[in-house]
């Protein structure tokens, strides 16, 4: 497997996208202002993540998504340390990531890879996404913010 960034003639792919945010509003609101890089295993996208830049230091972590047939492999904790090491590489001295209260196998991951909350949007995506998003048997509704200093 490689993880590579995509190149700016390419598009980026969106039914991998569409796993982690399912507003295709929301992505289209972010994904032209950060680094889109996937990962590629032979010809097949099988992994995807954006750096975004947020702050004068600081870059978040946003749609970390694997293949539903490559999930549980290992892949999610690639993207998530490689990101890590671009924000470092290019100087950054924080990284975020956000997820739902819901997604119970993100939050353990990130934290797994050195993240900590920081902060609780309450009622987030109950004001922001138009459609009820339900996970693991839960509700999504508040936003949890999650960082690390590199």
């Amino acid at each position: 497997m490689e993880i590579r960034k995509l190149n700016s003639e390419e598009t980026p792919p969106y039914a991998l996208l569409l796993l982690a945010d399912p507003s295709k509003e929301m992505i289209a609101s972010y994904i032209d202002r950060g680094d889109c890089f996937i990962a590629e295993k032979g010809k097949h996208i099988i992994g995807v993540y954006v750096l975004l830049p947020t702050k004068a230091e600081t870059i978040e972590l946003m749609n970390v998504a694997v293949a539903e047939q490559q999930q549980g492999s290992g892949i999610g904790k690639r993207l998530v340390t490689d990101a890590i090491r671009v924000a470092k590489e290019k100087g950054y001295k924080t990284i975020e990531v956000c997820t739902g209260n819901s997604s119970i196998g993100q939050l353990a991951l990130y934290q797994k890879c050195g993240f900590r909350i920081t902060r609780v949007d309450r009622d987030y995506f109950t004001k922001h996404y138009v459609e009820v998003i339900v996970e693991n048997g839960i509700v999504c509704r508040d936003r949890i913010r999650l960082s690390q200093d590199l």
